[in-house]
């Protein structure tokens, strides 16, 4: 299953909220995981809510770009052991697929991490194509803790992210890590200051959202081992005119007006 959560308790009286709330904003779909009394750790049920809406929102031509974040002054603390209702065994099942929905969702993600990232929070977090931390944050995969076997796919992913021997030292020792080590083994891309995050975001997510969707779904798709594709995107980019239009705005000197959109059967 997912790690339980391993940071502190929220202050009494927090709110009970335990949901997936989003919003779409110039072609920007953010999925804030909001459970504040449990430093946003997911329940089951948030679990097996977020492949339908990540399904949702991929179909949506109005969506370009997906970040995901938590609610207030944390990413996500893991998995909210008080709610395992289902058993072991069927949790890790809803983490996995909650996991493995985001990593095929077809269009850029970006992970916006503050505060703890731990167990279940760090598996969305490696899911999703790139990582922008405030620096402070704080990271581990923590399943030694409680003798709970990570999934083979969830360390498949971290050790093709960070590498075998930094998955090894995450999961051997369940230890916590600064941003500064998750950015030099490639757990994060960028960090800064909490100050500047959420400008950063909003300038980078609006590159993303500006550029080719044709270009960054089937690098996606490349870059996640799919060579049985080729043709099928050989096809599309004969088809897309997004070609013809990034050469003509490059000769125009103006932005391009990129058409090409995920179908949504792709993948």
């Amino acid at each position: 299953m997912a790690s339980p959560s391993q940071a502190p308790s929220a202050p009494s009286g927090s709110p009970s909220v335990q949901r997936l709330t989003h919003a779409v904003h110039d072609g920007v779909a953010t999925v804030v995981i909001d459970h504040p009394a449990k430093r946003n750790a997911m329940t089951d049920a948030m679990w097996a809510a977020l492949p339908p809406l990540l399904d949702r929102l991929a179909a949506d031509p109005a969506v370009r770009v997906l970040v995901l974040t938590g609610a207030g002054d944390t990413f996500c603390a893991g998995a909210d052991i008080s709610t395992l209702g289902t058993g072991a065994g069927a949790a890790q099942e809803l983490a996995v697929a909650a996991e493995d929905a985001l990593a095929a969702f077809p269009k850029p993600t970006l992970a916006v991490v503050r505060g703890f990232c731990v167990g279940g929070g760090s598996q969305l977090a490696a899911a999703c194509d790139l990582r922008f931390a405030a620096r402070g944050a704080r990271f581990g995969v923590t399943p030694a803790k409680l003798g709970i076997v990570y999934p083979a796919s969830s360390t498949r992913r971290l050790a093709s992210l960070v590498g075998p021997a930094t998955a090894k030292y995450l999961l051997f020792s369940g230890e916590l890590i600064d941003t500064e080590r998750a950015l030099r083994t490639g757990l994060v891309d960028e960090v800064m200051d909490a100050a500047e995050l959420d400008e950063r975001v909003a300038g980078f997510t609006r590159i993303l959202a500006s550029r080719s969707q044709l270009t960054q779904a089937a690098a996606k798709e490349f870059a996640a081992g799919r060579t049985d594709r080729d043709a099928y995107w050989a096809e599309q980019a004969r088809g897309s005119g997004d070609t013809a239009e990034g050469v003509a705005a490059f000769l125009e000197r103006r932005a391009p007006r990129f058409t090409w959109t995920v179908p949504p059967t792709s993948g």
